[in-house]
């Protein structure tokens, strides 16, 4: 057994866990989130616990217990706290704006960067310069946060570009003469 999945997953008293043979389901105050179980994964409810075993003594079923715990884990976390990433935007001119489902991102192009948000994601807008994602499913928050950084990586010589607000962007030195 992996020693991720050794440890317990402790569940708060304003969460509801369901266990089927395939899946999980997690609902609480934020929403309500399934995932499929591998079959050689078993997962055991006990008094605001979850423990996860694996059935087997292969290497897949050692590795997948893992991973499902911390599917779990992050589960039973975004339905009771979410999850929120922060993105800044650094550039001369560079700007997000919310209208509507979309965010239109001016980033140095000749033309405006238009981003339909996801269902199940909220974006904020507090500065023209910031963007905050927040969401109850870890993955769809981190993937919408990769692709709006995608539009304009912060390049190594000025640092200009969208880039995480906890990210350090190592700047080279220009070319002398």
């Amino acid at each position: 057994m992996s020693r991720i999945s050794k440890n317990p997953i402790t569940i708060p008293s304003n969460v509801e866990v369901s266990i089927a043979a395939t899946n999980i389901t997690v609902k609480g105050p934020n929403g309500k989130l399934e995932q499929k179980l591998n079959s050689e994964v078993n997962l055991k409810a006990e008094d605001k616990t979850i423990i996860v075993q694996s059935t087997s003594n292969s290497k897949h079923a050692n590795a997948m217990s893992g991973t499902i715990r911390s599917l779990v884990a992050n589960m039973v976390q975004g339905v009771s706290v979410g999850f929120e990433k922060k993105l800044m935007l650094v550039g001369v001119g560079y700007r997000a704006q919310l209208s509507g489902n979309n965010i239109n991102l001016n980033l140095g192009f000749s033309h405006p960067v238009n981003y339909s948000i996801p269902e199940g994601i909220k974006v904020e807008v507090p500065t023209q310069t910031e963007i905050i994602i927040k969401g109850i499913d870890k993955q769809k928050v981190g993937q919408t946060a990769a692709e709006i950084r995608s539009f304009r990586r912060p390049e190594p010589y000025k640092g200009k570009g969208v880039r995480y607000s906890d990210e350090t962007v190592v700047l080279k030195e220009a070319k002398k003469k």
